[in-house]
């Protein structure tokens, strides 16, 4: 008999919640298959099966808080218990009993009306099921097989059925009236990211600084070779990797925005890790860039685009959310006009990037019609004196409406 463990938390993780068991007491699994979920501070962390082998005893269930390394579970290598194969065979008789009883003139036996559909799901299923009245039989599942999770019915995709209802009989959407509320607990993540925002509000001197930047240039580059970029890398050409090339020459040519304060001391980094803000169903998370002063605009891209798949499905690690010297996040693509972002500790400056709306501008005496976009730095004033703030803002301004500049070094 082996246990089941909680994996070895970092140093700045002191526990986590179980937010979701895949399997049962009594189930078959194979080596490396996930059997619980537990959430911590920053990310949900997997617990997988050591061997081939079956699931003993459940110790520690859903909600519970567990320790690093702590017993929440027992296995049984090289047992063998019931699985899902099993599940045809053991509906075949009570299939056949039907058609027996039918073939007897005798009424056939109906499922019990209050019965739950989704009697086989998790018990974290379950209980969003009870508190949602949304029946996860109705609910595509990203689990494995199918299987619906937690996460599924937080954010449900209903499967295309008009006539789809909860458990209680009404229709998923509720009458237009009716007075409803949910009350849900606050994820371990998302309390988390609020004790840093409202920390980051009442610890530092933070103000913002504004300015607005013509993002024609850049459109009509992308135009021009967004075929050519996609077919030689693989990725897609966007403008976030251009303002990550660009904040980091601005990153060079300001130390300050790119150092940190650690009590009474001023840490000057002499490298740049960017983060990228990423909005996940779990909360929001920002994962980081490593150097990019060495990156091209390709593996930037590349990058991005693999970090906002691991935060859709939950699976950034803590060392790819640790550091960072610099924040960059992009309400724009949620409609955004003007922001003011908040820091992200111990940083000391976030950049804000927003909508793109064409404006009417004032070019050389004549009105011309330009697409424009509104910045925001914010920044620690502590740290960083407003002259500093200002320029480093007009730079990044300057090298995304002029981005030859940044291939000629200017």
């Amino acid at each position: 008999m082996a246990e089941i463990k909680a994996p070895v938390f970092p140093e700045s993780v002191a526990d986590g919640t179980i937010v979701e068991w895949h399997v049962s007491e009594g189930e078959q699994v194979n080596r490396d298959d996930v059997l619980a979920e537990i959430e911590t501070d920053k990310v949900v962390l997997e617990v997988v099966a050591p061997d081939d082998g079956v699931v003993t005893k459940i110790v520690k269930q859903v909600d519970d808080t567990v320790l690093s390394d702590e017993v929440i579970g027992e296995f049984e290598a090289g047992a063998t218990g019931s699985t899902s194969a099993d599940a045809p065979a053991q509906e075949a008789a009570p299939v056949e009993a039907e058609k027996q009883s039918a073939d007897a003139g005798e009424p056939k036996q109906q499922p019990a009306q209050n019965e739950p559909a989704h009697k086989d799901q998790s018990p974290a299923v379950r209980k969003a099921a009870k508190e949602s009245g949304v029946d996860p039989s109705q609910v595509e599942g990203s689990g494995r097989g199918g299987r619906v999770t937690k996460a599924d019915m937080a954010n449900p995709t209903l499967k295309a059925d008009s006539s789809i209802k909860g458990d209680n009989g009404r229709p998923v959407a509720e009458s237009v009236g009716e007075r409803t509320e949910k009350r849900v607990p606050m994820t371990r993540l998302r309390k988390r990211v609020a004790e840093r925002l409202l920390s980051a509000t009442q610890e530092t001197a933070m103000l913002t600084t504004f300015n607005e930047v013509n993002m024609k240039p850049l459109m009509d580059m992308r135009s021009k070779y967004k075929d050519q970029f996609e077919k030689r890398h693989g990725v897609r050409l966007g403008f976030m990797s251009l303002f990550v090339k660009a904040a980091t020459e601005a990153l060079k040519r300001f130390p300050a925005v790119n150092a940190s304060i650690d009590g009474d001391d001023i840490v000057y980094h002499g490298y740049y890790d960017v983060g990228v803000a990423v909005s996940s169903d779990r909360g929001l998370v920002v994962p980081v860039l490593r150097d990019t002063d060495r990156m091209s605009m390709a593996d930037i891209e590349g990058g991005i685009r693999e970090y906002a798949g691991k935060a859709r499905d939950g699976k950034l690690s803590l060392e790819e959310m640790t550091g960072g010297t610099f924040t960059i996040t992009n309400g724009g693509v949620f409609g955004s006009l003007m922001s003011t972002p908040i820091l992200n500790p111990p940083q000391t400056a976030i950049l804000g990037m927003h909508a793109i709306n064409e404006r009417p501008m004032a070019v050389d005496g004549k009105v011309e019609i330009l697409p424009m976009m509104y910045l925001a730095l914010s920044y620690d004033h502590r740290m960083i004196d407003g002259k500093d703030a200002v320029q480093f803002l007009v730079t990044i301004k300057e090298l995304v409406e002029d981005p030859t500049m940044l291939l000629l070094d200017l």
